[in-house]
């Protein structure tokens, strides 16, 4: 099904707007921190139409509040129904079955999602609004022993909540609110199996809610078949755009120079905090140990680790007890870290969206941000489809003291653009297949002896 593309009225004076002006109630609205006062734009955009009970496309930059968006109705709703049993039945017997669910793709972003909506639900009364986070690295008996107390709205990962269904600990039955968080990182391939099989297990007649900061045109479709219900399609920025609050610095540097530009990039500008990003996880360790050794309070974060060290090291970087932390893209997605100064890219992402989801981490809630880049010669197609994606210049600029002696590779040339001439092999390469080749030739000729 197609989504109707969203309407180019003009948006509205923020001071004009409160969340009670977008129809959420009393009862939330005295719950909700003294520094919201104004609802965001993806907020104005969202709550009415999820109020309204329509299915909701809803993209929005980084930073943006999009967990409140969907949050807020979710809450609402959920909490009204129990308003409404408790009007027949004892509070302690309003136990029933999850109505709404929330997938992410991280067990980071469950932990962080769940806290944002309990900090409210707990505070509402007199009915006891239960929340539930499924996710794995927690003991399975743990979570069992929380179910049993019949949450009302679950935030789970796929896979660990598959892994309950499949054992009937949980029925999904009862489902009438979905939201896919990160839902771009859904729809594709690496979840997309598990988050089919869940869909299956949920009721038809659902609402449906889809938020991102960015989505390929190619998921468009895909995205459009899951929105049945009078959907609403919400663009509260540009896609895939990053914050205007983030300043980009990127550097061309030798590839094996980069660890060493880091150290001297902390050292000299002493950020009280940097989340460094880098993809492999063995990298990340390795790293996290080479600051260790300068100096640099450090530590790494990957899903590797067990979970217990994962939530550990996360909560010591957001209480500034660790000034770096290197970690590979599970921590690209969702994750807030008050006033978070500086992103450092020690490698540049492979797939252009993850770059905006990166950057992504720093100049959250409308604060200002850094994110610095150290980009090798060998980087060159994956910038030049960020720049393609974000329609951003992006210029390479040096860096004091870490000249270029690398020389561009035969695949991509220097302006990003790929070399189709296939490159020459190696003279060495050709003498080591001519050895191989000459040992089976050997061995065959011996076999027939």
């Amino acid at each position: 099904m197609t989504i109707p593309k969203p309407s180019t009225s003009p948006e509205p004076s923020p001071e004009s707007l409160t969340f009670a002006v977008l129809g959420v109630n009393s009862a939330l609205c005295s719950v909700l921190p003294a520094a919201l006062k104004h609802p965001t734009r993806v907020q104005q955009l969202a709550i009415p139409a999820i109020l309204a009970g329509r299915d909701v496309l809803a993209l929005s930059q980084t930073g943006s509040g999009k967990t409140l968006a969907f949050g807020l109705p979710l809450l609402q709703t959920v909490y009204q129904q129990l308003q409404q049993l408790a009007g027949a039945k004892p509070v302690s017997s309003l136990a029933s079955n999850a109505q709404a669910l929330v997938l992410v793709p991280t067990r980071e972003l469950a932990q962080q999602v769940t806290m944002a909506l309990q900090a409210l639900a707990s505070q509402l009364s007199p009915v006891p609004l239960k929340i539930q986070l499924l996710c794995g690295g927690i003991a399975q008996e743990e979570q069992l022993a929380e179910l049993a107390a019949k949450p009302q709205l679950v935030v789970a990962t796929p896979g660990r909540l598959l892994d309950l269904c499949t054992q009937s600990h949980i029925s999904l039955d009862s489902i009438k609110y979905l939201v896919l968080d990160e839902a771009d990182r859904l729809l594709e391939m690496g979840f997309w199996p598990d988050v089919q099989k869940l869909m299956a297990m949920i009721p038809k007649r659902k609402q449906t809610l889809l938020f991102s900061a960015t989505l390929p045109e190619a998921l468009d479709s895909l995205a459009g078949k899951l929105l049945t219900n009078n959907p609403q399609r919400v663009e509260a920025s540009t896609r895939n755009a990053v914050a205007a609050e983030i300043e980009e610095r990127l550097y061309l540097v030798n590839k094996g120079s980069k660890a060493q530009a880091l150290i001297a990039l902390l050292k000299q500008y002493r950020w009280p905090q940097v989340l460094v990003f880098i993809s492999a996880r063995d990298d990340a360790d390795a790293i996290a140990k080479r600051l260790l050794k300068a100096g640099i309070n450090a530590a790494a974060l990957h899903g590797e680790k067990d979970q217990t060290v994962r939530s550990q090291t996360l909560a010591d970087f957001k209480a500034h007890r660790i000034q770096v932390v290197v970690a590979t893209d599970l921590m690209a997605r969702g994750i807030h870290v008050d006033a978070l100064p500086v992103v450092i890219n020690l490698d540049l992402p492979s797939s252009a969206p993850v770059y905006v989801h990166r950057i992504g981490r720093t100049a959250r809630a409308g604060a200002n941000g850094l994110a610095i880049s150290l980009v090798c010669h060998g980087e060159m197609l994956s910038l030049t489809a960020i720049r393609n994606l974000t329609a951003r210049e992006l210029p390479l600029a040096s860096l004091a003291d870490f000249p270029v002696t690398d020389k561009p590779s035969e695949r991509a040339r220097e302006d990003g653009t790929e070399n189709k001439v296939a490159p020459k092999r190696p003279p060495r390469d050709k003498q080591a297949n001519r050895r191989s080749l000459n040992k089976h030739s050997i061995k065959a000729f011996k076999g027939k002896r």
